[in-house]
Order: structure tokens, then sequence, then C-alpha cells
């Protein structure tokens, strides 16, 4: 049975890295993740017991597409107690994931052809997915000048429908501030192109607080998630912020997509908002390990590094140790047990040169992860 043109598109390359250190440890060898970009923690202990309350007498069907108001509501109350925003919640979409998201935003924004720019290293999926919708995906090179993150001069010619970003990023953890946030903004709009603002990785920051596009203009679109901060990877819920005349745009589009997003998953994102104690001490604990991270890094010979705003990952320059990051990536997980990403996933011309490390997991992991580093790199 023939497949389609669309469906042609590059593995998740850090997947693959999970099935193999799955298979590593399959075989009885004790490997330390450093490569998924995903909380050691489960969701909090609120969003579990209001799911177990709820699912005594709730039959647990489907939602409207938008959401439960009860949530849609809550987060546009967050928008006011971490940004100042006086938001409708009548402008807040509930997606199955922050993919979900893109697939929404894609769709409702570009039609077949058309060329939207983002940030060269990023998500890879941003790629992918454009390219599954038959868009036309535009890597902008961002430099390590600019820790990563695209500047206006990037996509200054192009004829570009939309721009992307992500910040704080992966997989730099970098962070745009208001300035260069506004600059991006006024750029894209100059050009008649869409901005969105993918914030999937907000509340996770250490010296400064992440700034919404939100803050700076209605005339964009927001996305979010439940997985990052609230710790919610498997449950698969999260949210984007729209103008309000694309309301009704992106509910038609939700409707025949995706009907809902799982209602379970919804009311335990409800409840999960109220567990700011919890979350904070996840907070506490990805800190530590960034400090930790900053400095074994260096020790163990990985030293050329923007250091993270936020996020929880260690974007490395490893040019000076291999010319192939995947067979990299490989030796170190054979000879050193630590399962870490290949650049080649966020950035396919200069990945080959970069390494990214995720530092998500339980900080007795990281030493661990550290010290083996240490080990693998003195003994090659």
């Amino acid at each position: 049975m023939r497949t389609s043109s669309r469906a042609q598109v590059d593995p998740f390359i850090v997947m693959d890295v999970m099935e193999a250190a799955r298979r590593a440890e399959d075989a009885g060898r004790h490997i330390i993740h450093m490569e998924v970009g995903q909380p050691g923690t489960g969701a909090p202990r609120g969003a579990a017991e209001a799911v177990t309350r709820a699912l005594q007498d709730d039959p647990m069907g489907y939602t409207v597409a938008l959401g439960l108001p009860a949530l849609r509501a809550r987060i546009a109350q967050m928008y006011g107690e971490w940004y100042d925003v006086d938001l409708n919640p009548e402008r807040v979409v509930i997606t199955p994931g922050s993919s979900g998201g893109f697939i929404l935003a894609f769709t409702a924004l570009f039609d077949t052809g058309d060329n939207v720019g983002i940030g060269a290293p990023g998500y890879p999926s941003y790629r992918q997915i454009l390219s599954a919708l038959d868009l036309q995906p535009v890597d902008l090179p961002a430099s390590p000048q600019n820790r990563y993150q695209p500047v206006a001069a990037d996509f200054a010619g192009l004829d570009l429908a939309g721009l992307m970003v992500a910040s704080p990023a992966n997989p730099t953890g970098t962070m745009l501030d208001r300035g260069a946030m506004g600059a991006l903004m006024d750029a894209a709009h100059q050009q008649g192109a869409s901005f969105i603002s993918d914030e999937i990785y907000h509340g996770i920051e250490y010296e400064a607080k992440a700034v919404s596009a939100l803050e700076l203009s209605d005339e964009c679109y927001v996305i979010n998630s439940f997985s990052k901060y609230f710790s919610m990877t498997g449950w698969r819920v999260g949210w984007m912020v729209v103008p309000e005349d694309h309301v009704r745009v992106v509910e038609r589009i939700a409707q025949n997509m995706f009907i809902c997003a799982p209602h379970v998953a919804q009311v335990a994102a409800l409840a999960a908002m109220d567990c700011a104690e919890e979350l904070d001490a996840n907070l506490a604990v990805y800190r530590a390990n960034r400090d930790l991270m900053l400095t074994g890094l260096p020790e163990a010979g990985f030293g050329n590094i923007a250091p993270p705003d936020g996020a929880f990952y260690v974007y490395a320059d490893v040019s000076d140790l291999t010319d192939d990051s995947r067979a990299f990536a490989a030796e170190i997980l054979e000879k050193a047990g630590v399962a870490v990403t290949p650049g080649l996933d966020f950035d396919p011309v200069r990945g080959h040169q970069t390494l990214r490390f995720s530092y998500a997991r339980a900080t007795a992991d990281i030493t661990e992860g550290l010290a083996r580093l240490k080990a693998f790199m003195a003994a090659r």
C-alpha cells in the first residue's frame, strides 16, 4: 500500500535514543537518562486526587471542543497572576498537548506551500509537523552570539507567512527578553507574517521571569502545555491563546480533528494549577540540577555551552570532539551508560557537532550521570 509524500518526515531522534536506552535497560544495564525532556516527577498529588474523585461519579464523556470552561477560566486567571495580562477566557483553547496546539495553529494560519520560519536549533517536531501539512519550514540559523535565539535580521527579505519562536527554548533553555521578543513580533508583523510563541517551558526559569508574547500584543498565537512545569507529560493536555476573531476558526478545526482534549486530563490539569507548593519544589530540583550541570559538564570536557535561562537543558558545542553527534551519543550510551540527544534532532545543518543534555530527572541521577561522563571523557 502506498504512503503519501506528506508521510516522509524525519524521525524524532530523541525517541530513537530513548528506545536504545530502553533496550540497554532490558539487557540489565543501569542507564542515566539525560536525553528526554520529561520531568522525573509525575502529576501533582492534587491532580491525581481530583481524578480519583471525579471518576466515582463522572462518565468522562466528550467535553466541548474548546475545553472545560472552568479550566479555560483558570488559565486566563493565571495570565493575570503571572504576567499581569487581563485575558478573556473565551480566547483560551484546550488542546491535546502542545502538539495538538501546533497542528491547530498551523492549520488555522497557513495555506499549502506557505513558508514558516523556525529558529535553528529548535524543537524538531515544528519542522516535521509543518512538512506533514505540506507547509515549508524555513530554518533560521541562530548564532551563539545571540544565544541561539533568532533575531529580525535572520529573516529579513524572506517571504514568510509565519514566524515561530520559543522562549525558554528547546534545546538551549535560552530566553527572549521583552525587547528581543518585541523586535521579532514587530518584524514579523511588518512582513505580514503570523507570530506564534511556544511558551511550554514557562514557569521553569532561574534568573528572570519569561516574557509572554501576550504581554506585548493580542495579535499572536501562544501555545503552552501542562507537560513541563506542571509535570503532566503523559496526560496529553495543553492550551493555546488566540485572537478573539480566531476562536471560532480554531474551534471548527478542533471539532473535526480532535473532538476535544481528554476529559480526565482536563480535570487533572485544573487541579494541578492549585498545587503551587509541589510545583515550586520541582523547580528547586531543576535549579539545583542546573548548577551541577553548569559546573560538571565543563569539568567533564563539555565547556562550550550557552547557560540556560529556563527549561531543563544544556546545549553543548562538541565540534572539538566529533563531527558525528549521533555516533558520539551512541558511544556515550554504550560506554558510559548515559543517554544524551544528538543535535541533529534540533539543527539538521549544524547539529552534527552538538549534543543536548537534559537535567529534568532526580538530582542523584544528574550527579551520577556527570560522574560517568567525566570518567568516559577521561578514558577516551
